[in-house]
């Protein structure tokens, strides 16, 4: 391959990881505050993967070391818009294309990161997405501010810093704003003293079920309203004639109750326990009452501010607050019927909701039908007024004579503001009694039950109101609008978003000079039934606009490439979806991809199950992978305690389209892979890699060689297929791994359990790990899983592996088979302070004289981090190693001279 590109060859990966990591703290014109989308990538590591694949690699060393720097520096949040380096970057990658703009695809196009980094660099974009939201969004990320941002009335281009698209969404979010406060501020009135309502707590009721009682318990997680260091306020409950009544107490309030913990609620995981009786309903029987729809909804207190004023302050409710409600309620189904006739639809969202699905809380057996469920009276009536009032702002956009694609767009930034305000005024949200502010709905990638939650006052001036909705709109849209247009012989290149399967790309044969992509990863997210929380509101206030998005009644789901067993009857049915239609995207990106193009695929599973689907779909495309790198964006281990072990990195796999040769020699290649294997590993390891993402990286970077043939066979004749040329990459790496962790050539003199349990700590720390990814780091250094697990520091829990401790084994069980029992029962015995024995031990040790003792728990020690027992433990005994070395010889020269 001779026009190899930088990507190909080396990468910032640490840096990039760490510009990546201090983004998700930014927030001022970020796309992720435009509207939810779920695991988009970070706009810095987008930035920089865009770049380096589409510049030559470097001819010399100084050439490397000067592109590195440009690239850390270019992936810079503060360099977003310095034209400085966003001039250099275009100016780099036009000279690499010979000075036209290079045609990139993102046919996963999702929240926009990849694409719109590849418009900030100057190439035409082209992206796809099958979910209609995600395609919406594409359009307000990356068309909308291009084809408007800098025109005036049909006028050349001028100043972008101050454009009207900005300047007509703020104002009509204004008018919007203005005009439901009109309508419906009645509803949440202010208190005499001036106080305004931030929202208001419910807590969601059912009987008690002892039938001496019957009480009604309000379902509250816990009690806090305020927990700071410098402010503690809890709602206090009490019984007063057999009711659950309360009042407010602590720091402002009335004195704290003695021994009141206001963090034990009367409900966890479904459990309900009654404040009165103290009868217990367990969790099917709550599940069963909401089915039965015995649950009711108690407003329980206010949360009020000041204009002026600091600090947040709380009442309980009170009559006359639930008389406000239920006016509105009163003025919902007034206003419901007018629409209905109107819009030919239920304002409220009326679609039902998969009772099946445990992702979403019509799936876990509460008794949500359908997507109106998730909203009490008044937040319906909020948004529904939210909603009439984009569409018509529109229609006044229309009578003013604006064109009308233009207030199409404008109208579709005021949509995604009653998207991000149905987000955070649901009955799924919360109060945030650590910063006192309302938590929105999706603050997971899920949407479980939620007991007492916050209903928002959509005017309160505060987190998730509609000014701070469309201000963060704004934010973002004035950001976009400032990166200037790609232009072709002058005149600008509009990016091209449309709504179709990545299986089936509308764009003809080698097309596009490189493909950058995100796909999904078997079950991670289940978008489409997230999504449609939000589809169905923008099909009511836009969906007149876009009737080709939102003409289905929810998203669509059939050609969703996800693990969903719900969906497809099966987790096996699921997988074979899955794999069929990855399959198919892979083929359509090598169908479209020039023959000297490049494409990068993002691999984001969270463990390396999937893994080898992944290299077999894309050799079965004709797509070979040339180079792999790990990119830690979270910058903190992901090996979650001791319960999971997971990639730390997302794994941007490089690869190139290539004509395949009929067959591979098992010899020949494996000669091959001796002689540039190496090579690969001593860069992923020069950039810092470790661990799972290790063996993950160097196994993608080894199919270079094996990946160019259709098929390879042994000089018998024997078929040698994917699955068997990845053990022998993953012996290889194992080999490499061990002897770079040991700083020295001893790994041979080692057992394969040695090799195992170095290898182990290496990769997941003290993490369980999923069977299958234990069976296949065992094999690669020649042990048999089965055969060693439950004897010794091996333990079978399930589906999952764990490697004990020293501290997770008793002392008297050991049995010395290897080195590693040998170390771990020394550092018992040195714990103990059993000396005698320790030293006893040591004397016995064929691996002390040799150093090889001290080296394996050196290198141990290394791998694991800094609060781990085993390193203390560790670090512990090797402080004092060469003592003890010393006492055992000269017990072993006393033993020479008593046997003299």
């Amino acid at each position: 391959m001779e026009d190899k590109r930088y990507i190909e060859k080396t990468f910032p990966i640490r840096e990039v990881g760490e510009i990546s990591a201090k983004e998700k703290n930014i927030r001022h014109g970020h796309i992720s505050t435009l509207h939810i989308w779920w695991a988009r990538r970070p706009l810095a590591v987008s930035r920089a993967v865009n770049y380096a694949s589409l510049i030559p690699a470097p001819e010399d060393l100084l050439e490397e070391e000067k592109r590195r720097q440009f690239i850390i520096d270019l992936a810079k949040w503060e360099n977003s818009l310095n034209m400085t380096y966003i001039d250099k970057g275009r100016r780099d990658i036009l000279s690499a294309n010979d000075g036209v703009p290079p045609k990139v695809l993102d046919p996963f196009g999702g929240g926009g990161a990849i694409p719109l980094e590849a418009l900030r660099l100057g190439c035409e974009v082209h992206t796809l997405d099958y979910n209609p939201v995600a395609t919406l969004i594409l359009k307000c990320t990356l068309e909308y501010p291009q084809k408007y941002g800098s025109k005036v009335d049909k006028e050349e281009f001028v100043d972008r810093s101050v454009s009207p698209l900005v300047r007509d969404v703020e104002k009509w979010g204004n008018w919007v704003l203005e005009e439901s406060k009109k309508e419906i501020g009645k509803f949440y009135p202010p208190d005499e003293d001036g106080y305004i309502p931030v929202g208001y707590i419910w807590a969601r009721i059912l009987p008690c079920q002892n039938p001496l009682c019957e009480a009604e318990i309000p379902l509250m997680r816990q009690f806090w309203l305020a927990k700071k260091s410098n402010k503690k306020v809890a709602l206090y409950p009490y019984v007063e004639d057999g009711e659950v009544k309360f009042r407010i107490v602590g720091d402002g309030y009335e004195e704290w109750p003695e021994g009141f913990d206001p963090s034990k609620g009367t409900v966890s995981r479904a459990i309900v326990t009654c404040p009165v009786c103290g009868y217990t309903i367990d969790g099917n029987t709550t599940r069963r009452l909401f089915q039965e729809g015995k649950a009711r909804e108690r407003l329980v207190a206010v949360v009020l501010h000041k204009p002026g004023r600091s600090g947040k302050r709380y009442r309980i409710g009170t009559e006359r607050d639930i008389e406000v409600f239920r006016e509105a309620k009163r003025y919902l189904e007034e206003k419901r019927e007018r629409l209905m006739e109107k819009w030919w639809m239920d304002p409220v969202p009326d679609e039902e909701m998969n009772q099946e699905d445990p992702n979403t809380v019509a799936g876990r057996g509460y008794g949500f039908k359908r997507w109106g469920d998730l909203f009490n009276s008044r937040q319906k009536l909020a948004l529904i007024t939210f909603t009439e009032k984009v569409r018509l702002a529109y229609e006044k956009m229309i009578e003013e004579g604006y064109e009308k694609e233009y207030a199409k767009a404008v109208a579709s930034y005021l949509a995604l503001g009653v998207s991000r305000l149905a987000d955070y005024n649901s009955s799924l949200t919360v109060w945030a009694v650590a910063g006192e502010f309302i938590a929105h709905t999706f603050g997971r990638q899920a949407l479980p039950m939620v007991w007492d939650y916050f209903e928002l006052n959509p005017w309160s001036e505060s987190t998730g109101d509609w000014n701070s909705s469309i201000d963060w709109i704004i934010k973002v849209l004035s950001h976009l609008t400032q990166i200037p247009p790609v232009k072709r012989q002058k005149k600008p290149i509009i990016p091209k978003i449309s709504q179709t399967s990545a299986t089936e790309i509308p764009y003809p044969d080698n097309y596009f000079d490189a493909v950058i992509t995100d796909p999904p990863y078997y079950n991670n997210i289940n978008y489409a039934e997230l999504s449609d929380f939000f589809y169905v509101w923008l099909k009511r206030s836009v969906g007149d606009l876009y009737p080709d998005l939102f003409i289905t009644p929810l998203t669509p789901k059939t050609k969703e490439i996800v693990v969903n067993p719900v969906r497809h009857k099966g987790e096996k049915e699921a997988k074979k979806f899955f794999e069929e239609m990855l399959k198919k995207a892979f083929k359509e990106i090598s169908r479209v991809l020039k023959p000297n193009g490049i494409a990068v695929i993002v691999y984001t599973h969270k463990s390396t199950e999937g893994w080898e689907t992944v290299i077999k779909s894309l050799l079965d495309s004709d797509l070979l992978v040339t180079m792999c790198w790990p990119i830690d964006t979270e910058m903190r281990a992901r090996l979650i305690a001791k319960d999971s072990a997971a990639l730390r990195s997302s794994i941007y796999i490089v690869c190139r389209k290539i004509e395949r040769k009929n067959i591979g020699w098992l010899q020949e290649i494996k000669k091959e892979l001796r002689e540039h294997i190496p090579k690969k590993l001593d860069r992923l390891w020069n950039e810092g890699v470790r661990g799972a993402d290790y063996f993950i990286s160097a196994i993608g970077s080894g199919i270079e060689v094996f990946g160019k043939y259709k098929e390879i066979r042994d000089y018998e004749g024997n078929k040698i297929d994917i699955s068997q040329m990845l053990e022998i990459l993953r012996d290889m790496v194992t080999d490499y791994a061990v002897r770079r962790i040991l700083h020295n050539g001893i790994s041979q003199e080692l057992s394969p359990l040695t090799r195992f349990y170095i290898l182990w700590r290496w990769s997941y720390r003290e993490s369980r790990v999923h069977y299958d990814d234990a069976r296949k780091l065992a094999q690669s250094v020649g042990l048999s899983l089965e055969r060693e697990w439950n004897r010794g520091f091996i333990k079978r829990e399930k589906e999952y592996i764990r490697v004990l401790g020293p501290q997770d084994r008793k002392l008297n069980e050991i049995k010395v088979r290897d080195l590693i029992d040998e170390i771990h029962k020394a550092l018992l015995l040195w714990r103990h302070n059993r000396k005698d024995e320790l030293l006893e031990l040591l004397e016995n040790s064929r691996y002390l004289s040799n150093g090889v003792f001290y080296q394996v728990a050196q290198a141990i020690s290394e791998t694991l981090p800094i609060d781990s027992t085993e390193k203390r433990l560790l670090d512990g005994f090797l402080s004092g190693i060469d003592r003890l070395i010393r006492e055992v010889e000269d017990i072993k020269e006393q033993k020479k001279l008593t046997d003299y």
